[in-house]
């Protein structure tokens, strides 16, 4: 928990650990030497063919993987170009977020404790005052006024309590919640229940190639129209960012899974409701290094984290956005866009989704590799 609670713990009230949605459309432009900063030409997915036989393990979709075009024709998304070629092997993924009821099966297996809910330890801590050192979580907290889009403490807190039984704070509980995604979850808690279920976080590359569910180009994960003939697709924040979310799409705050239509490949909440962990470190210069190898086969993320904004965090990518993005503030449900947080953040609007390889592998493609 060192960089994400520093901050708050050390009475300094700057929110590190969830810079992604917060800062989310201040990507820092940086890109490989000799590449090219952006280019928005998307070629044809070519999806691999079906094999025969295939019996979906439960709550599975399969995806064929294949050839692709990844990343952001958006040029307030550096971070997400340039566009450039990619080729991932079939894998099953999960319909849905990994729900409230999926999660407690889990910790009631194994008595495991998240992130969220140990006590800093002092060491990780120096300086700051025992009693401070409260096990809790960032929750999204709406001003009852418009504020300045510039300081996102105002709608950010640090709770002491916050975890995934309790994701607002101790008053708040989840009976009755269990099939909404589970929130309040750091990488290795997403990673901890990917191993006990004989599965694995998707890679970046796969997330996408199945978001996109076979489509080419298009900027959301259902086309190109965010709202196509008055109908929502996806669970959004509407009305004015952070104070007045009108709920205009069914839902203010967090929606259950799965309420939205699926995509073209079977999968709820691609886009929107709660940000998904995937497995690659965050580098904003990534893509172009992918790029100039030409087409990159089953690629796993560089092989160390750095964002320019906050070089000592360790990072991981997330996708898909949240119940927070706007166009106001943060369009992160685009389908090519990234997200990053600090591996140790938690907060009331990040879940996750697993994955696993034909016939129960679960690892990503033999062909993989880290181009640095």
């Amino acid at each position: 928990m060192k960089y994400f609670r520093k901050c708050f713990l050390g009475a300094v009230f700057v929110l590190v650990g969830t810079t992604a949605r917060m800062l989310c459309n201040r990507t820092t432009r940086v890109h490989a030497a000799g590449v090219p900063a952006t280019t928005s030409v998307f070629q044809a997915t070519i999806p691999n063919p079906i094999p025969t036989g295939l019996r979906a393990p439960e709550g599975m979709a399969w995806i064929p993987g294949g050839e692709f075009s990844m990343g952001s024709a958006s040029a307030s998304m550096p971070d997400a170009q340039p566009i450039h070629r990619v080729y991932v092997d079939g894998f099953w993924m999960d319909e849905t977020d990994v729900t409230n009821e999926d999660f407690e099966k889990f910790v009631k297996a194994t008595g495991y404790v998240t992130v969220a809910e140990k006590k800093p330890r002092p060491e990780d801590f120096p300086g700051v005052p025992l009693e401070k050192l409260v096990a809790g979580a960032i929750v999204f907290r709406p001003p009852q006024h418009p504020v300045s889009l510039d300081n996102p403490a105002l709608w950010w807190s640090y709770v002491p309590g916050a975890n995934w039984r309790h994701p607002t704070g101790p008053g708040s509980s989840i009976k009755g919640r269990e099939h909404f995604p589970v929130v309040q979850v750091a990488y290795a808690d997403a990673v901890a229940y990917a191993k006990w279920a004989g599965k694995r976080l998707p890679t970046e590359a796969e997330w996408e190639f199945a978001a996109r569910g076979g489509r080419t180009g298009k900027t959301y994960v259902w086309g190109n129209e965010f709202h196509p003939n008055g109908k929502w697709m996806a669970n959004t924040y509407q009305g004015n960012f952070p104070d007045r979310d009108t709920g205009s799409d069914g839902y203010s705050g967090i929606a259950p899974v799965a309420e939205y239509p699926a995509n073209g490949y079977g999968l709820y909440d691609m886009a929107g409701n709660v940000w998904q962990w995937v497995e690659d470190w965050y580098r904003p210069d990534y893509y172009g290094r992918l790029a100039a190898k030409g087409i990159a086969r089953n690629p796993q993320g560089p092989g160390s984290s750095y964002d320019p904004m906050e070089p000592g965090a360790r990072k991981r990518v997330q996708r898909g956005g949240s119940f927070l993005c706007t166009a106001q503030y943060c369009s992160r449900y685009m389908v090519g866009a990234r997200g990053k947080d600090e591996i140790s953040s938690a907060s009331n609007h990040i879940g996750f989704r697993c994955v696993m390889g034909i016939s129960g592998r679960t690892g990503a493609g033999a062909s993989s590799f880290h181009p640095f």
